[in-house]
């Protein structure tokens, strides 16, 4: 029987929620007093997991976020990380400034994908959300089955696309949220890209790996997007965490948030069934379950973690006390 691991980012430490055998949960701090920005799991070595610092470049962890080494980038602020299922070993960290830097060999050696400062419309790239209001590369997505398609998303600029592995780049991507907060590609249905952002619609979607991008509104009453999850079996069933705007989105308990599903081409569809209306603290982490079509899991800035196995229509609050979610992976080894 395989274990269930919810590895969470408070933003100070790494917390590693296990589920047991009968179910129950244990939960251990597994790095504290570090500054951390995001996570990433490998998806053919599960138990691989980097997590992204301020100031202290990548660390790593080979037993599914038990310890933690450093695995380069020192003095960097990593913002986003991506590991390709494409080309194996392979590692892509977008930092602050934005710049984006590559990995060939897991983490051992970095290089700077230079061709990315030269991307004409950057100087049009200005973050209002940390001092000194410098724009970061916040979201990173791979195509799942081509090692040359990499897709950026900067907080606040653009959504950009390199189709040969970063020797060039594209402007924003017509469509795309440029208030960029989450990047995913649908790990195993070609083509399939989904953004939350600040602007907009509050979310977009691809379906030739980040080319071209719509923005479907009907059903939303929120439009400052954040997290976004897909179903592993059904790409056309996909999740977005949303607020009125940043003010609420970030506030101590006020976020008046929501989640919502879209399955297709019908309207979002906002979800109820146990949990919270609204939402007071945000869901900023959204994962679908690699295994089991049906389940989703968010974590909240509260430190609840819901789950529902049936789309989403009915919820329940897992037994963990976590400090914060600010970011989460889920891993089944």
């Amino acid at each position: 029987m395989s274990t269930l691991i919810l590895i969470a980012s408070t933003g100070q430490s790494i917390v590693r929620a296990t589920r047991q055998h009968d179910g129950a949960w244990s939960v251990t701090t597994t790095l504290a007093d570090q500054d951390l920005r995001c996570l990433a799991a490998d998806p053919i070595q599960p138990h691989i997991v980097y997590a992204g610092t301020q100031g202290a470049g990548v660390l790593r962890s080979d037993d599914s976020g038990q310890t933690w080494r450093t695995s380069g980038l020192p003095g960097h602020s990593v913002k986003s990380l991506a590991v390709s299922r494409a080309a194996p070993g392979t590692i892509y960290a977008g930092t602050k400034p934005a710049a984006l830097f590559s990995s060939h060999d897991s983490g051992k050696t970095w290089q700077e994908l230079t061709a990315f400062r030269r991307i004409r419309s950057r100087w049009l790239w200005f973050s209002p959300a940390e001092k000194p209001f410098t724009a970061y590369v916040q979201a990173l997505a791979l195509a799942p089955d081509d090692p040359n398609i990499i897709i950026a998303g900067i907080e606040f600029g653009a959504v950009v696309r390199s189709d040969d592995a970063g020797k060039t780049w594209s402007g924003h991507r017509r469509g795309a949220l440029r208030d960029c907060h989450s990047l995913l590609s649908h790990p195993s249905h070609r083509g399939w890209v989904y953004e939350g952002g600040g602007t907009g619609a509050g979310v977009s979607v691809s379906r030739d790996a980040g080319s071209t991008w719509a923005q479907p509104r009907a059903g939303l009453d929120r439009h400052y997007g954040w997290a976004v999850a897909a179903d592993c079996e059904r790409p056309e069933v996909w999740y977005a965490s949303l607020a009125p705007g940043p003010m609420k989105a970030h506030s101590a308990a006020n976020a008046q948030a929501a989640i919502f599903r879209a399955t297709g081409g019908s309207d979002w569809q906002k979800l109820a069934g146990g949990l919270p209306q609204p939402l007071n603290a945000m869901p900023y982490a959204l994962l679908a379950d690699p295994a089991v079509s049906g389940g989703v899991y968010a974590g909240l800035s509260n430190g609840q973690v819901w789950h529902s196995d049936d789309y989403g229509d009915t919820w329940r609050q897992l037994p963990l006390a976590l400090p914060a979610v600010r970011g989460m992976v889920l891993l089944t080894v």
